[in-house]
C-alpha cells in the first residue's frame, strides 16, 4: 500500500470508528466548508530541453484557503466543487538551472467537482470518499530574476490540465448546523512549462504534479 492509500484509508477508517449519535446531513442538504489546505506536489520531471538535458525542475508546497460546496443528492450521495487557487515556484535541481534556484512562479486554479459516497450521514461523526474530475488553470507565470539575469528576458507559459481527482474526508458534528471538516485529495496535474528566454532560445519542461491536498476547516449547513 502507497503513503497516499494509507493517508485515504486512515481518514475513512477513522470517521467510521468514532461514528455516533444522529445528527443531519441528508437528500437536499447544501453543505459550505471553509478549509485552510496544503498543496503538496509529487511532481515528476522531466528534462529542461533543448538546452539542459539531464537538468529537472522541482515544485514547492503551498498553503492558502479553500472553499467548496456539496449539494446531498441522497442521503448518501453528495457532488461536491471545489475552488482554491494557490501559488508554486519551479526551481531547478543540478547542473546549470540548479545553480539558478527559482526559475519561475505560477499561480494555479484547479476546480474540481467530485461524486461523493457518505457512509454514515446521520452519524455526528461523517466519513466520505469521492471520485471526479478536475481542469487546473495556470495563470500570471512569471519568470524569476535570477533567470532573466542569466539568460535575459523571459516570457514563461504553461498549458492548463485535464485530470481525475480522488478524496477521503470526515465532518465531525458540533452542532445542529456547523461541523468541523478534515479532508485529504489527490488531483492529476499534468502541463508543460515554455521557457522563451533571449539568449537560450525556447526551452521546455515537461511536469507531473500530481499533488495530494489536506485540508481542514469549517462547514455548515445552510
Amino acid at each position: 500500500m502507497t503513503h497516499i492509500q494509507k493517508i485515504f484509508t486512515g481518514v475513512v477508517l477513522a470517521g467510521v470508528a468514532f461514528s455516533a449519535a444522529p445528527a443531519m446531513a441528508k437528500q437536499g442538504d447544501v453543505l459550505l466548508r471553509v478549509r485552510a489546505i496544503d498543496v503538496i506536489p509529487n511532481e515528476e520531471s522531466g528534462d529542461v530541453l533543448p538546452g539542459f538535458p539531464g537538468e529537472q525542475v522541482s515544485v514547492n508546497n503551498s498553503i492558502m484557503p479553500e472553499v467548496d460546496v456539496t449539494y446531498m443528492a441522497t442521503d448518501n450521495i453528495g457532488f461536491e466543487l471545489i475552488a482554491a487557487t494557490t501559488k508554486h515556484n519551479a526551481s531547478g535541481k543540478t547542473g546549470t538551472t540548479g545553480s539558478l534556484g527559482k526559475l519561475a512562479s505560477t499561480w494555479v486554479l484547479p476546480p474540481t467537482l467530485t461524486a461523493q459516497y457518505h457512509f454514515i450521514p446521520e452519524g455526528k461523526v461523517r466519513p466520505y470518499v469521492g471520485a471526479g474530475i478536475n481542469y487546473t488553470l495556470f495563470y500570471s507565470e512569471d519568470a524569476s530574476s535570477a533567470l532573466e539575469n542569466a539568460v535575459g528576458t523571459t516570457r514563461v507559459s504553461m498549458n492548463d490540465s485535464f485530470g481525475w481527482a480522488a478524496q477521503a474526508g470526515v465532518d465531525f458534528e458540533l452542532n445542529e448546523r456547523m461541523f468541523l471538516n478534515v479532508d485529504v485529495k489527490y488531483i492529476d496535474i499534468d502541463t508543460t512549462a515554455r521557457l522563451d528566454t533571449t539568449a537560450a532560445g525556447t526551452q521546455r519542461v515537461r511536469i507531473s504534479l500530481d499533488p495530494v491536498v489536506i485540508g481542514v476547516g469549517l462547514g455548515i449547513k445552510l
